[in-house]
């Protein structure tokens, strides 16, 4: 690992263990990430950014967000996170509180210090590390598939067909399938979070279990 890349240091500490789970989505203790951030940088710091007015949170008249800044190796990254309810839906301004402005800001600190590496992976269904992202991995798969096999391209065959699957089935899914079943794992929601569908090419099915061994830290 090269140690003057603060993102590759923070982005290999594991945090499966201090994620929770509520309302389908993953989240870790703000305290959590902010402590091991500064275990390894101690002079990291952040700026809860307010408006003209003071105030600690931002509105277009109708709901409002918080803008959170976290400062590492001298570099900023900014999260801005809407003001919401407990299903993760926009609160109207006339009804938000203190409370709910707190749990925004706390938020917002967690994601920000994860755009710095720490716990990023544990929001891929959010938005996609470049190895998973599923646009990337599309393109990909075609162009190699294309190269490989233009009679399977021109007769409009699946691309992901392969010898050591004679079903058809991409290597990486029955790969996949394997892993859940041995760890007990949930695969609907690899399947989700990297935008899989049934005729997926390998490339797409191998992100996926990249997904599921970081996410999970299983070999």
């Amino acid at each position: 690992m090269n140690e003057s890349n603060y993102f590759e240091i923070l982005n290999s500490v594991n945090v499966n263990d201090k994620v929770e789970k509520k309302n389908g989505l993953s989240y870790l203790s703000w305290a959590y990430a902010w402590g091991e951030l500064k275990k390894r940088y101690p002079d990291a710091s952040y700026s809860i950014y307010e408006n003209a007015s003071g105030w600690n949170y931002h509105t277009d008249g109708r709901t409002a967000w918080v803008k959170v800044g976290v400062i590492v190796n001298g570099i900023e990254h900014i999260e801005e996170l809407p003001i919401m309810d407990f299903k993760n839906k926009s609160i109207p301004l006339e009804s938000i509180t203190s409370f709910e402005v707190n749990k925004a800001i706390q938020r917002a600190l967690t994601k920000a210090v994860a755009r710095h590496g720490l716990g990023l992976y544990i929001y891929a269904g959010e938005d996609l590390p470049d190895e998973l992202d599923g646009k990337n991995a599309t393109k990909a798969g075609k162009a190699s598939a294309k190269a490989a096999t233009p009679k399977a391209a021109a007769s409009n065959e699946p691309s992901d067909k392969s010898a050591d699957s004679p079903t058809g089935e991409p290597p990486s899914r029955k790969a996949l399938r394997e892993y859940c079943k041995k760890y007990k794992i949930e695969p609907n929601e690899f399947v989700i979070a990297c935008h899989l569908k049934q005729d997926s090419n390998e490339a797409e099915w191998a992100a996926a279990l990249l997904f599921a061994k970081r996410k999970y830290g299983y070999p």
